[in-house]
């Protein structure tokens, strides 16, 4: 194993282990410790905390809190693009399957040129 995936991991383990304390300051204090987030920086570390836990795959049991805490303070968008579309609450908006991409283009119409492709361009 290399020396930066050994660091990285070990790195990993103890933001893992500070953002489970679920303790903002403690969150501040290990990341400018780490060198990661400024001494100065005006950063919101609660709202860091709790997104860094909505994605973190070791702190699954904490996602729905995360989510939770994140709806509560007005992170709508940030909770729909971690944990996917709710549409109940935009009755509107298309979920997609994932790996498909959203179209412009309408059902029933054709590029200009037919189904035509160039070489290049992928199926």
């Amino acid at each position: 194993m290399s020396d930066d995936r050994a660091n990285y991991q070990a790195f990993r383990r103890q933001l893992d282990a500070v953002l489970r304390q679920k303790d903002p300051a403690a969150l501040r204090a290990f990341l400018v410790t780490e060198s990661q987030w400024e001494q100065d920086a005006n950063t919101d570390a609660e709202r860091a905390m709790w997104l860094m836990i909505a994605t973190s795959p070791t702190l699954a049991d904490l996602r729905d809190e995360a989510r939770e805490w994140l709806l509560a303070h007005g992170y709508a968008a940030e909770v729909s693009a971690i944990f996917g579309g709710n549409r109940a609450s935009d009755p509107g908006r298309r979920s997609l399957h994932r790996g498909a991409r959203p179209t412009s283009r309408q059902p029933g119409r054709q590029r200009p040129g037919g189904d035509k492709r160039p070489p290049s361009a992928p199926r």
